[in-house]
């Protein structure tokens, strides 16, 4: 379970917003993550704190394929989104670097930035106003492979087993 401060960006978050293009250059995860979020609140960066959840509307993470906008985000301290969908690419990369993305009706019009949300992944639960939320709970291999840190973690760690 964890219990973290929300950040709500609405509907139709695209990568650019996540990551502005001009960031593309950078290789180095934690200077990716001094721009996360930085086109839509530039002072995301400063005021993110390991652990906090972002929470979106409709669409999150649509846009440009790359990767760099999740990384941008784990490196400032967000491992999971809560949205209402998600753009397919964003979701599979979201996962595959270690943050969980998970869907949920409405949850960008009952939750605002500096809310209170717990989530427990484990047994498919968000809590938030007192009011509980069911999500569909992640798999067990999902959660070793987010414990892990992402898919190429999981792979490093258990290639032997293979």
């Amino acid at each position: 379970m964890q219990n973290s401060k929300a950040w709500n960006f609405g509907d139709n978050v695209n990568t650019d917003f996540i990551l502005p293009g001009r960031y593309l250059e950078l290789t180095d995860p934690k200077k990716l993550a001094e721009h996360a979020m930085e086109g839509l609140d530039p002072t995301f960066s400063s005021n993110v704190k390991k652990g906090d959840i972002i929470i979106g509307g409709k669409n999150f993470g649509l846009g440009s394929s790359r990767e760099h906008a999740p990384i941008a985000l784990k490196y400032s301290g967000i491992n999971i989104i809560v949205a209402e969908s998600f753009a397919r690419i964003f979701y599979r990369n979201a996962f595959n670097i270690g943050i969980a993305a998970i869907e949920c009706q409405n949850i960008s019009h009952k939750v605002k930035t500096g809310d209170n949300i717990e989530v427990n992944l484990a047994k498919g639960k968000i809590l938030v106003h007192g009011e509980k939320l069911s999500i569909k709970p992640l798999p067990e291999f999902m959660l070793q492979l987010l414990n892990e840190g992402g898919l190429v973690n999981y792979i490093k760690n258990h290639i032997k087993e293979w």
